[in-house]
């Protein structure tokens, strides 16, 4: 969250300081204004999110991201059969619509406007990808929490 806000902050102070044409109908300077704060609060947010987290002490993903995506395919097939329960049905629906999104021509912002029309899309990609690398790691912790010795993971 911290990372899209800052892309978003960024992409107001570049229309504010490059762009003359109106965007979507809206002057610049409109534009560029809105983004930057709304920008902020976004990686305002995102820090405070990661501050709480830290706070909470517990046990957190393990795993490099390779790792991480290879342990996708058994998160999934563990998942379906119910033997992981950790990881909400809201969640694996959420994953399933942030990647229709993605691929459907429809968007909240159209392609077509500069700068801010990708930045739904990049968004959207964002989270997704970063939802899946934590979903997977705390599934590697739970594998490992839980002797699977079939994939070569020991307690410590």
């Amino acid at each position: 969250m911290v990372v899209f806000g800052s892309f978003i902050s960024l992409s107001g102070l570049l229309i504010l300081l490059f762009r003359n044409a109106p965007l979507g109908g809206l002057s610049p300077a409109v534009v560029g204004w809105v983004l930057i704060p709304l920008g902020l609060v976004f990686a305002v947010l995102g820090v405070l999110r990661n501050r709480r987290k830290r706070a909470q002490n517990g046990p957190g993903p393990v795993g490099n991201p390779i790792q991480r995506a290879k342990a996708l395919p058994r998160l999934w097939k563990t998942w379906r059969s119910g033997k992981y329960p950790e990881l909400p049905r809201s969640q694996v629906l959420l994953w399933a619509v942030s990647l229709v999104y993605l691929v459907s021509p429809i968007d909240v912002l159209p392609e077509f406007l500069p700068v801010i029309g990708v930045t739904d899309d990049a968004g959207v990609l964002v989270w997704l990808l970063s939802s899946l690398s934590m979903a997977s790691g705390s599934y590697l912790r739970w594998e490992k929490d839980h002797h699977d010795t079939s994939r070569g993971i020991e307690a410590p």
